[in-house]
């Protein structure tokens, strides 16, 4: 009888699937939408916002392009990728008005510490507290992922504001990271980087240490055409940066710009045979914001600065749609499901990290299903 039960036991163990062994993802995108709330994105322009002549320097242009009464008409205006194709054929995560909250675990609540938990996986209050030009002490999943053989030189950092040499430890990581006003300075240039490098000094940011987002994708798509990078991060800024600077129009401008960049860097995916069906993007922010005037500001002072939101799309993440009623989810938990997609061990490095989203990789029978 022990032996009979020990061998259903070794046939029932070895009969359940193991979630990441059998990931089809051998390419992983994460791409970032700097402080884009997650009002805009679930909800579409604000009403209040968009009228207010303080925010918006002409409003009935930016009402005939963005808004309409019906919430979910609205959003699809801003972000039409995100509620067409994301929508249709992965996961979004955050919309606190249907219970599926997604918040920072750090206490900062602003970029570095954001974009760290991001990467590393936990945050670090004690070494990780400003936006300071520090490097790193702590490996992010990129750098574990360029020191593993299968990854190493495949890893590529795209970025708008040029703090990220330092989040990512450039120099300790040896991944190459293109960030703020930073030319493409490889040996043999493209006439389309030469072209990027040229414009790039000619056409003026409205920020001394972020660059338009425009230059940082098109690096991006320069630089993924040429050498076919298997793990690619890009930041994309100018979202934080208007709703600063108190243009709302600006910022809702921009979202709805990089929504056409993030869909056209998935149809790119799609006709390409290196990634095609193996590929898998990872989108977030690095933190929310406030509402009514405190929706130009972030931090530990500011309600709602730690509500954020996720999004997957790829061969791993069955089509959810909209999730609802989701269990609390953290930002500390992206990078262990990054590198779970890409059925890679992820270590602690000593203190508590999130762990990864199970759902992304979890069949559901609906869209708009219950998740637990």
């Amino acid at each position: 009888m022990r032996f009979g039960n020990l061998l259903l036991c070794i046939l029932f163990l070895t009969s359940v699937p193991n979630l990441y062994s059998q990931s089809k993802t051998e390419n992983l995108f994460v791409i970032t939408l700097d402080g884009l709330r997650w009002q805009e994105l679930f909800s579409g322009a604000d009403a209040a916002l968009i009228q207010n002549g303080q925010y918006v320097k002409d409003t009935a242009t930016l009402i005939k392009r963005f808004w309409n009464d019906d919430p979910g008409k609205r959003r699809k205006k801003l972000m039409p990728f995100f509620w067409s194709t994301l929508a249709a054929k992965g996961q979004i995560y955050g919309n606190r008005q249907k219970n599926s909250p997604v918040n920072c675990t750090n206490i900062f609540h602003f970029s570095y510490p954001g974009y760290a938990e991001i990467l590393c996986g936990f945050s670090d209050a004690q070494n990780i507290r400003s936006n300071e030009k520090i490097n790193n002490p702590n490996q992010t999943f990129l750098e574990i992922l360029n020191h593993n053989k299968k990854f190493r030189g495949k890893v590529a950092a795209f970025t708008s504001w040029d703090v990220f040499p330092y989040i990512i430890n450039e120099d300790r990581s040896g991944i190459y990271v293109n960030a703020g006003f930073d030319h493409c300075e490889e040996a043999k240039l493209t006439r389309e980087e030469k072209m990027l490098n040229k414009l790039q000094d000619e056409i003026p940011s409205p920020w001394s240490s972020v660059r338009l987002d425009a230059f940082t994708y098109n690096y991006a798509k320069a630089y993924i055409k040429k050498h076919h990078p298997k793990v690619v991060f890009i930041s994309f800024g100018e979202t934080d940066d208007f709703a600063h600077d108190g243009r709302y129009d600006h910022y809702l401008n921009s979202a709805r710009q990089t929504d056409q960049f993030i869909a056209d860097l998935w149809d790119m995916v799609q006709r390409s045979k290196t990634y095609r069906n193996k590929t898998t993007f990872v989108i977030s922010t690095d933190h929310g914001r406030g509402e009514g005037d405190d929706w130009t500001s972030h931090g530990s002072r500011i309600e709602g600065s730690d509500a954020i939101w996720i999004a997957v799309l790829g061969p791993d993440s069955p089509a959810v749609g909209e999730v609802l009623n989701s269990k609390q989810l953290w930002q500390n938990q992206i990078a262990a499901t990054c590198m779970s997609l890409l059925n890679q061990p992820f270590p602690e490095q000593g203190i508590e990290a999130g762990k990864p989203i199970e759902t992304c990789q979890q069949d559901v029978n609906k869209k708009g299903s219950e998740i637990k």
